[in-house]
């Protein structure tokens, strides 16, 4: 039996706010775009050129109101914020009102983790950085309470770890 996988990881940049959206059976779905950008040459290989790749992602709630990954994008994820996210690519098309055949790429996302504010940096502006996880499935890192509150000296960079 042969196996397969389906498997995304990107970071980027939010280029807007996600949309949130409530489906006739309840459940919230977000869905936002992701930039991902790669740049080459400049030194001795010519112009420095950059290429941007934009990413539809779609997140789903799995879990009650208030706990699922769609509640966490909605809450916390806000245009120019640099993510990852992980998850599996979907293809899709559909008939559009002119009964023309459309077809759709998206990130069905899994997991999503908050790395810093606008302009790509690792921190907020601050000392501690600002780094959240939200996984789609299991309880353990629900919905944060705020920004490292409950766990002040917890981001204190003078530890005594071996390595």
């Amino acid at each position: 039996m042969s196996r397969s996988l389906n498997k995304v990881m990107l970071i980027g940049n939010l280029g807007a706010d996600p949309e949130i959206r409530t489906t006739s059976n309840g459940s919230k779905v977000a869905q936002f775009s992701l930039a991902t950008s790669r740049s080459w040459g400049g030194q001795g290989g010519g112009e420095k050129q950059e290429k941007t790749e934009w990413h539809k992602c779609v997140a789903w709630n799995s879990k009650g109101p208030g706990t699922g990954l769609a509640d966490i994008i909605e809450r916390y994820c806000k245009k120019g914020e640099k993510i990852y996210v992980e998850g599996r690519i979907e293809y899709r098309q559909y008939q559009d009102k002119e009964n023309q055949t459309k077809y759709v790429t998206e990130i069905n996302v899994r997991e999503i983790m908050l790395l810093g504010g606008k302009g790509g940096g690792d921190f907020d502006g601050g000392s501690a950085p600002r780094a959240r996880s939200a996984p789609a499935k299991g309880g353990a890192a629900a919905a944060p309470s705020g920004d490292f509150e409950e766990f002040p000296g917890g981001l204190e960079a003078d530890d005594d770890l071996p390595f």
